[in-house]
């Protein structure tokens, strides 16, 4: 197993993406610290990766806190001594609105989750990664943070958020944490309606958001999973500072 014995927080991991990756991470044996706003969504997760036979634990958190931050990294050490991924994949959704039609609250929620959220995760995350002189800082990004298309969205300069990967200090080895972004294409979320500025999905806005990827279909949450399985494995032990598109080809 890719991740046996290995300890990660997994932020948003409730349903969509973060849930898929909990269960991905638990099966290759990481025991998982599941995240989410939603207390009850974190339980069922960790419900999920306790039937399969792996080890869970729920935390219900706002990622836009300090102190909760700081409760997320506490309660990994303490539950199993290490912290070896965070993963920060919480966000918030924007539907496709020009910049001038953006609601400031609004933008003040995206910027607070997408990426103060992933600042505070570091600033806790990483000292014991240093410490540990090993782990893996990923993120949740997004396409739209590399090719945007119109109507520019505001949030989409929140997808290009980065994270300083360790120190880069030749003393220390190996250097105390890599840091890792995905950015997937739309994916089948409970996020998904938001995305595409509907209630619900309906037939002539998947068509249309499947036209854009050359591969011919929207990511599943399994697709963002298996990615970030791997980059949180040895397997991309040599993969840093990197941002990792799974989007069927749409960036192409």
């Amino acid at each position: 197993m890719r991740l046996d014995g290995r300890v990660a927080v997994i932020t948003g991991a409730g349903s969509g993406i973060g849930a898929a990756s909990a269960l991905a991470m638990a099966k290759e044996g990481a025991r998982v610290v599941v995240v989410d706003l939603n207390e009850a969504s974190a339980k069922a997760t960790v419900e999920q990766i306790e039937k399969a036979g792996g080890q869970a634990l729920a935390v219900r958190a706002d990622v836009t806190r300090a102190t909760d931050n700081q409760m997320i990294v506490e309660k990994a050490v303490a539950a199993w001594g290490r912290l070896d991924v965070f993963f920060a994949n919480a966000g918030v959704p924007q539907s496709p609105e020009n910049v001038e039609d953006v609601d400031e609250a609004l933008f003040d929620r995206i910027m607070a989750v997408n990426v103060k959220g992933v600042w505070l995760g570091a600033k806790y995350a990483l000292p014991v990664m240093k410490k540990q002189r090993r782990g893996v800082f990923l993120i949740t990004a997004s396409t739209a943070a590399i090719r945007p298309r119109a109507p520019r969205k505001p949030g989409g300069a929140d997808n290009g958020v980065d994270v300083e990967p360790g120190e880069n200090d030749p003393s220390v080895t190996p250097p105390g944490a890599d840091e890792k972004s995905v950015t997937p294409v739309a994916t089948e979320t409970p996020m998904l309606p938001a995305f595409m500025g509907k209630r619900v999905v309906d037939d002539e806005g998947r068509a249309r958001y499947v036209a854009t990827v050359p591969l011919g279909r929207l990511n599943q949450p399994e697709d963002l999973a298996r990615t970030a399985v791997f980059l949180a494995s040895d397997d991309a032990a040599m993969i840093t500072g990197t941002c990792v598109e799974v989007d069927g080809g749409r960036c192409i």
